[in-house]
């Protein structure tokens, strides 16, 4: 019989949408496996998991969180993945080595595709996985109605590994369909052996089959005894289980209650069985089998109050020995994680997911080898495009340096977080996936580095042009006894075609400027653009210096910047100035359910519907294309994600400047004024 057992340390992640329950599930692996002398309930705020306070602040994880444990003397590390869309991130980054998933999901159809993400994710990236039907105590629907929604959101086929049997409104005994032997749940405890009742002997018997025809689509031999009408022995479907699930050909489906520990062992054993270890990641990951030469991947960056910089990493070939030299840093402490809790270790053996101490320059994602191979540097994890910004300031003004220094480590810890000095509103900006996620770097800086910030929306970045030339005479004099001020000029001002700039020419002849005087001339005209008759900087406009006169000795560089500056704010008012907002070409990601929806979200917002069409690669999903005003995005993935039960999302970027008249330009003008 094939089997995965002793494959040595193990790195499985735990994913799924918000409140599937990973959390607690993760709380009864670590009780049952003994990792946790007591069990801690979310709701109480005393789990392993979602330690920080802004995890417990809010009763949902935020970050992933890493605890390591032991199971029949094999070490299985889970990295317990944020279930928010907006930390999406986070989880892409820990997913990176691990050698399998376990997909946690509530036993509802209904949010089956709050799952498509995540294993369209695992489904591309070849890396093994199963599901489990969490809190499955609380199901009120039909499990098989649960399965086949599930069944329509994964590329890879789906394995019901169990059937629930109900008694009256709860589920209290299942049966494993491969070895045929039912359990009962109890409380808090293993699940003990039953008879499977005969009531359930034909519905067991069906679903069996269609289990075993399922697998038989990737085993020859299996479909020939199905055909022939025989009955496989159990050690032949468990090696078949194993082989297919390692290969990513199947996902298993399981079933359970982790806050009552309900099935919670049967998972362990399938993981320990069918999953594959660190041999089928290298080779998935490409790794180089260059004996003794240490790799090892970082999936985590922590920003410790105490203890500095904890680097969690994946050693995925040699042995890293505390003080070891890695990518240029030494390893200062080596860690076993259970939560926030650590434990120091003299070593890490490859499969092992340990934490390295203050590696300053590391960075999530990097890749570590004791000095630099040629093919050494793994893959990063694909990264999301912001989608959501803030304004930040400190609230003391006296706290303004210390800032920079403080954002720093939340990106460090953060690295789907990004800073933006923006030029045209000077706000800094932090991009993130959204609200909450943005809410929580804010909240970050002020409990981990006592740093109280302020948060508003982005300014957007209006701009103004002109529809009409004028031709304008300005004089600059001045005297105040010894050299006074002199300049004076004539501007042609003409309005260019969207998306030009600014030009500036002279038609000087005669040395009625002097030639060293015209950049001056040209300095004081960029001077009055940078806010011009509607209170906004000006595009898309010509000027040329067509006339002019001097004085010999009270002219200067000065004078006519003042000249020109002078001609502009007495001409630009009579250009027929317009305002102009910026617009986002947009392409919104949602199923074909919500697709309707989302046309009329963007038709609300002002928005200009170009067409859709099917998403590439995304069954049952549409493109939706679109213009929209960079002023009615500020909240645009909030509302998406509203209307789409969490999933959906856009691409954008900038396209083009377009006039805005009536009433919302003059409240924009009205504000700005203010």
């Amino acid at each position: 019989m094939t089997s995965n057992v002793s494959a040595g340390p193990r790195c499985v992640a735990l994913v799924g949408p918000y409140l599937s329950g990973k959390t607690s599930l993760l709380e009864s692996i670590l009780h049952s496996t003994g990792a946790a002398r007591r069990k801690g309930r979310v709701t109480q705020g005393n789990t392993v998991g979602d330690s920080s306070q802004e995890a417990r602040a809010r009763g949902m994880s935020v970050e992933v969180n890493i605890a390591t444990t032991s199971f029949l003397g094999d070490d299985y590390t889970f990295v317990d993945c944020p279930g928010s869309i907006e930390f999406f991130q986070e989880t892409l980054n820990g997913l990176q080595a691990v050698d399998s998933a376990v997909v946690v999901c509530e036993p509802e159809a209904e949010k089956a595709s709050a799952l498509a993400q995540i294993l369209r994710h695992l489904a591309d990236r070849d890396i093994p996985h199963l599901v489990f039907v969490n809190k499955i105590d609380k199901a009120t629907g039909s499990i098989g109605a649960v399965f086949d929604a599930l069944s329509a959101v994964s590329s890879k086929p789906l394995i019901l590994r169990q059937i629930p049997i109900r008694e009256g409104e709860a589920i209290t005994v299942y049966v494993v369909l491969a070895s045929e032997r039912a359990y009962v749940y109890r409380d808090g405890a293993p699940s003990g052996i039953v008879d499977i009742p005969a009531s359930v002997s034909e519905r067991e018997s069906a679903a069996r089959y269609s289990m075993l025809e399922a697998m038989s689509d990737f085993d020859d031999a299996l479909m020939e005894a199905l055909l022939e009408d025989e009955t496989p022995q159990p050690d032949v479907i468990f090696e078949d289980l194993a082989r297919e699930v390692s290969r990513g050909e199947i996902v298993p489906v399981l079933m359970g209650a982790g806050e009552h520990d309900n099935g919670v062992f049967r998972l362990l054993k399938a993981l320990r069985h069918d999953t594959p270890g660190l041999e089928n990641t290298v080779t998935r990951l490409e790794v180089d089998a260059v004996p003794g030469n240490v790799l090892a991947q970082v999936l985590k960056t922590y920003q410790t109050t105490r203890g500095g910089k904890l680097s969690v990493v994946r050693v995925l070939r040699g042995v890293i020995k505390d003080g070891a030299t890695l990518a240029g840093e030494r390893v200062s402490g080596l860690f076993r994680m259970v939560g926030q809790h650590t434990e120091k270790q003299g070593s890490a053996a490859a499969g092992a997911t340990v934490a390295l101490g203050r590696m300053d320059n590391v960075v999530t994602g990097d890749t570590l080898t004791p000095e630099k191979e040629t093919g050494a540097s793994l893959a990063r994890a694909p990264e999301l495009a912001p989608v959501y910004a803030l304004a930040l300031t400190a609230k003391e003004r006296s706290d303004e340096v210390k800032l920079s220094g403080a954002l720093a480590k939340v990106i460090d810890e953060d690295p789907s977080i990004s800073v933006e000095h923006n030029q045209d509103t000077h706000q800094m900006l932090v991009w993130g996936q959204g609200e909450i996620h943005l809410r929580v770097a804010a909240e970050r800086l002020n409990n981990k580095y006592g740093l109280a910030v302020a948060t508003e929306p982005p300014r957007v970045p209006y701009k103004e042009a002109i529809r009409k030339p004028v031709t304008r005479k300005a004089r600059h004099k001045k005297q105040s006894g010894g050299h006074g001020q002199f300049g004076e000029v004539v501007l042609e001002i003409k309005p260019l075609p969207r998306g030009s700039g600014f030009v500036f020419d002279d038609r000087i002849t005669g040395g009625v400027v002097p030639k060293q005087y015209i950049p001056g001339v040209q300095i004081g005209v960029r001077d009055y653009l940078q806010k011009g008759p509607l209170g906004f900087p000006v595009v898309d406009v010509s000027v040329t210096l067509v006339d002019g006169s001097f004085h010999a000795v009270d002219s200067s560089d000065m004078a006519f910047r003042i000249a020109g500056r002078m001609a502009m704010a007495e001409g630009m008012p009579q250009c027929a100035p317009v305002l102009l907002e910026p617009i986002i070409a947009v392409t919104i990601f949602a199923p074909t359910e919500y697709t309707a929806r989302v046309n009329a979200l963007i038709s609300g917002k002002r928005g200009q519907i170009l067409g859709f069409d099917a998403r590439q690669g995304w069954p049952g999903w549409d493109a939706v294309n679109a213009y929209m005003p960079q002023a009615e995005m500020a909240d645009l993935i909030v509302e998406l994600r509203s209307l789409t039960q969490g999933v959906g999302t856009f691409d954008w970027k900038y396209d083009h400047l377009s006039e805005l008249t009536g009433k919302l330009a003059n409240d924009v003008i009205a504000a700005a004024a203010e």
